[in-house]
């Protein structure tokens, strides 16, 4: 029943509401709807994440009530959510976000962002999930869901305490306290839904690149993976497979019949997936076009009139998935593509993207003629969110009409809340770093513990060069990961698995035929994520909830009942790794293939797992096929284990045509015994040989051999002799990992874009600032972070942008791109220097200065170091132009604001795009970059003597704020310099 207590409190002179929400259980015991008031609640919008919104708005009987009530407060059409919880929990969630596992102390908004080369302290990346899981003292947990597809703030730096904020009005639902966090997983999915059953090839290794030019190029690659033994079942198709980038159509020349090319891929065992992108070219004559404007399906500008956004093929117009009829429309053509040889398709720039504008999205104010039941006719602000869910939702239905017999399997970029219903997802556009690397175990997870279970990043980095121990590190790790995709940027060198050096080919080999082992594992395990709801991969505290020690780990994972414990460093092979084990039995197992770069594998005492042959694609496997049970018992002498089998795609599983065999093992007087305890559906038990592999730790094993079906025993030997095969085993190990031949550590690696951050960048930190310098590009700042605010204000892609000074008023003259040298390295300190030729340098000091120890000081000069006595001692004319590019999170509502030296006040808006500032113009020794939306400005402090003129440049998603000094020459007595510092500060 609804609590109506009237508990809120208005005051009427600033017009402020607050007070505890009130509440109405739904769904499910334990599962509690929250608003600000009866009329907020009927004020609120039909739920988009919900599979059935009328479960959102439906009260249920129950005796229950909440353990834990939000409070709101309701201030300039902002509502603001605060759930307080017990010192000691610890949150996770956030959707798709960069950083730490752990989530105290960030700050997310939700707002689709193409995010290429994000950093740690990215605030928005291309989906969208306001969710948050807490996980209590005692290892209980609780889930709480802002239901609003509108921007919203997801406020986690107050420990033990989640605050939401959005546009009013919107319910919060809560879920739990549960027992445990797959249990609110599970209540979660009852929600938003499941995943979609994956085709069980779509569980194998993917390979992909921007782009192959070439049908020829594509079968080259194919033919490479089974030339090599290196198991694949994917090649993908990037945009250059079409006809000038529109969608529906194929390049007459390199791609002339795509029948043909997938014809011959599918005779190697390969599926192809290709590319489809929401911005449909704007060209008369081109089908897709024609028809869409015929059957009027764009976006609107709020003149009624088709917007038009540019993106690859030019001047684009969108269709608008809001509307049914629109979602039909597209449907039916990608029922129509599925024919020319398409086995799953890649929906990509649907946050959605846009190139040449500020917000790299369509204007707010655009209108979506949406559904009355998703929200009706509407704004972007309202869908913008969704709008990557509604395409994949579209998709998947065009894949369901061109072939009901067949799963579809969909990728998308952008997404939200729901959104795993209809497709799979990747972490976007990553860099090939160890830090990315590190980064993506724990991006994964929290898209999983965000109820979205199969996701994956681009293995290798997508932007930059790899180095042949990273590549093969990654391949390690993310061979276990749901969703296993290599992928990599234009102008990189190649990042095929052989590219590296028969080194790291053979780490990728063993790596993939290890996933490819336990693909009967993961595909049961999504089996259960789509019938239940239960997590693929997670975090290693779910073995041990109540263990805090567990709660931060971030280079080790759970799939299912095995722990995956990867080294993300660069120096640190599995023969240097400190392992922490949860507690309870865990031992080690692998396929005779331990290597210094492949992670090491633990079974949980208790378990057994299914494990099948190395095939080189899934497809190539077969029901009868010898099958392996790796069996670990607990400290009861038991465990139990399940495997699911069906025809590995279709819907016939629905109606009973599957097999799903529980497994057992329980020793007794030194006998172990392993025999079928149950089984589930109507499929006949294959006639195949049973191998059971029972592990004793140490990586030692006893075996037997039988049949499936039928009960096999094992003699377990004295414990001694036990103790023996262990130590054996144990030296085994040490002598293959003594033995493997490692990958190279090769630092840099030649090709023509990206090698750059091969290297370490060199990080300067204090209590408030994060900053990390790479002296070998122009000693640029390539990221600047915030800790107390948790923002990253500096905007960087490899080769460019980040903090450069320049020596001249040309961009990017001599300065921006040269090798750096180190001066001095201290704590809080570097100083360096590059030379600019002509017998100058540029020199650079960067520090915490001691009067404002909250800010960053960055000390910049040219200094005359051997100038020719033919100039008179003076250098040629320069320019010291100081040159950050600073990321714009929230385009509308920032601005550059300063008073000038005569005393005028300026507010300069995106609009203005460009503008220099000179002579009494420029700002008096100050300017600040505000962002109402964050409530921070970044002020940057100068000396009004050092600076000649100022120049404001707002970009896509950037703004540059220049220092210029007085052109002029130099020398050894007359350096230029300029002097000045960054602080962050609060605004109301």
């Amino acid at each position: 029943m609804a609590n109506y207590e009237g508990q809120a409190v208005t005051s009427r002179d600033s017009e402020v509401r607050s007070g505890s929400m009130i509440f109405e259980p739904i769904l499910e015991d334990g599962v509690f709807r929250f608003d600000c008031s009866a009329n907020d609640r009927d004020a609120a919008y039909p739920s988009i994440s919900f599979v059935n919104s009328k479960d959102r708005d439906t009260p249920i009987t129950t005796q229950k009530v909440p353990l834990y009530t939000p409070t709101f407060e309701c201030l300039l059409e902002q509502q603001i959510v605060k759930l307080e919880l017990p010192v000691g929990t610890s949150l996770y969630g956030t959707g798709e976000a960069s950083g730490e596992l752990e989530r105290t102390g960030k700050r997310v908004f939700t707002w689709n962002t193409d995010a290429w080369g994000y950093g740690p302290g990215t605030t928005s990346l291309y989906q969208s999930h306001p969710w948050v899981l807490a996980v209590l003292p005692n290892g209980e947990a609780l889930g709480i869901l802002a239901d609003t597809t509108r921007r919203c703030e997801i406020d986690l730096r107050k420990e033990s305490t989640i605050q939401f904020v959005a546009p009013s009005s919107y319910p919060v639902i809560t879920f739990g306290p549960f027992a445990s966090p797959t249990a609110v997983l599970i209540s979660l999915s009852k929600a938003i839904g499941t995943v979609f059953m994956p085709p069980k090839w779509s569980l194998g290794y993917h390979q992909c690149r921007w782009s192959y030019l070439s049908d020829q190029r594509v079968l080259e690659v194919a033919k490479t993976f089974r030339k090599k033994s290196i198991p694949c079942d994917v090649v993908w198709m990037d945009i250059d497979y079409m006809d000038g980038f529109r969608c529906f159509t194929f390049d007459k020349e390199r791609f002339r019949d795509p029948m043909s090319l997938v014809k011959d891929l599918h005779y190697s065992g390969f599926k192809a997936i290709w590319m489809l992108d929401p911005g449909i070219k704007q060209e008369e004559g081109y089908f897709v076009y024609d028809s869409g404007s015929k059957n009027d399906v764009w976006v609107q500008k709020a003149d009624g009139t088709p917007y038009v956004g540019e993106v690859w093929p030019g001047p684009c117009v969108f269709p608008d998935y809001t509307q049914s009829k629109v979602r039909a429309w597209w449907a039916n053509l990608v029922k129509d593509f599925i024919p020319n040889g398409v086995d799953g398709i890649w929906n990509d720039m649907n946050e959605p993207a846009i190139f040449k504008v500020l917000t790299k999205t369509m204007p707010e104010s655009n209108v979506h003629r949406g559904d009355t039941e998703l929200g009706g006719c509407q704004n972007h602000f309202f869908y913008h969110n969704v709008y990557g869910l509604l395409m994949a939702r579209s998709t998947y239905e065009g894949m369901k009409l061109a072939n009901e017999k067949k799963r579809p399997f969909v990728l998308t970029r952008a997404g939200f809340s729901g959104s795993q219903r209809y497709a799979a997802t990747w972490t976007g556009d990553n860099l090939s770093t160890w830090e990315h690397l590190h980064m993506s175990i724990s991006m994964v997870l929290q898209l999983g513990l965000s109820g979205q279970p199969l996701s994956g990043p681009d293995i290798g980095g997508f932007a930059g060069n790899a180095t042949p121990r990273l590549f093969g590190r990654w391949m390690g790790v993310g061979s276990l990961f749901p969703f296993c995709r290599g992928h990599s940027e234009a102008g990189t060198t190649d990042h095929e698995p052989w590219s590296f050096g028969e080194e790291c080919e053979e780490v990728c080999r063993l790596a993939l035929k290890r996933r490819y082992r336990l693909i009967p594992l993961i595909y049961t395990l999504f089996y259960f994520a789509h019938t239940r709801g239960t997590p693929v991969s997670t975090p290693t505290f779910f073995a041990d909830p109540k263990d805090p020690s567990l709660r931060k780990l971030e280079n080790s994972f759970l799939l299912g009942p095995v722990l995956v414990y990867a080294s993300t460093l660069r120096r640190q092979g599995l023969d240097k790794l400190e392992i922490t084990l949860p507690k309870g039995i865990w031992l080690n197992f692998d396929f005779n293939d331990a290597h210094p770069d492949l992670p090491a594998l633990y079974l949980k005492g208790g378990s057994i797992i299914p494990v099948g042959l190395p095939h080189q694609h899934v497809g190539e496997a077969n029901p009868s096929d010898d099958l392996t049970l790796f069996v670990a018992l607990d400290e009861h002498g038991k465990a139990e284990g399940v495997l699911f089998e069906d025809d590995g795609d279709g819907y016939e599983f629905t109606k009973g045509s599957y097999l799903l065999t529980h497994y057992v093992a329980e020793l007794k007087s030194s006998v172990v015994t392993v025999s079928v305890h149950k089984t589930d559906g109507s499929w006949e038990r294959p006639k195949r040989r049973l191998h059971i592999q029972l592990l004793l730790g140490g990586g030692a094993m006893l075996d037997t051999w039988g049949t499936d079906g039928e009960v096999l025993q094992l003699i377990l030997p004295s414990e001694d002799e036990v103790l023996k095969l262990v130590s054996t085993s144990e030296k085994n190990y040490k002598d293959r990992l003594e033995n493997a031949t490692p990958i190279p550590d090769v630092e840099e690696v030649s090709g023509p874009k990206g090698t750059e951050l091969s290297r370490t960048p060199i990080e300067l930190k204090n209590g408030e600032w994060n900053l990390k310098v790479v002296p070998w590009i122009g000693g640029r700042i390539m990221s600047m972070t915030h800790i107390p605010s948790g923002t990253q204000w500096l905007h960087s892609r490899i080769e460019i942008n980040g903090y450069e000074e320049y020596s001249g008023m040309e961009y990017r003259s001599a300065g921006c791109s040269e090798e750096y040298s180190v001066i001095d390295r201290e704590p809080g300190l570097v100083v360096l220097e590059g030379d600019i030729g002509g017998g100058l340098v540029l020199k650079r000091h960067i520090y915490v200065p001691k009067n404002v120890p909250n800010a960053i000081q960055i000390d910049s000069s040219i200094i005359a170091r051997s100038v020719g006595a033919g100039s008179g001692g003076f250098s040629r004319l320069v320019c010291l132009r100081v040159h950050p590019t600073f990321s714009v999170l929230h385009p509308s509502e920032s601005f550059v604001s300063f008073t000038s030296m005569d005393g005028s006040k300026h507010e300069v808006f995106p609009d203005g795009m460009e503008q220099f500032f000179e002579g009494d113009l420029i700002p008096n020794g100050e300017w600040r970059l505000v962002d109402k939306c964050l409530g921070l400005a970044l002020v940057n402090r100068f000396s009004v003597s050092e600076v000649f003129k100022c120049l404001v440049h707002w970009d896509c998603g950037t703004v540059n704020l220049e220092l210029w000094s007085q052109s002029r020459p130099v020398s050894e007595q007359s350096p230029l310099r300029i002097s000045h510092q960054y602080e962050v500060i609060g605004i109301s």
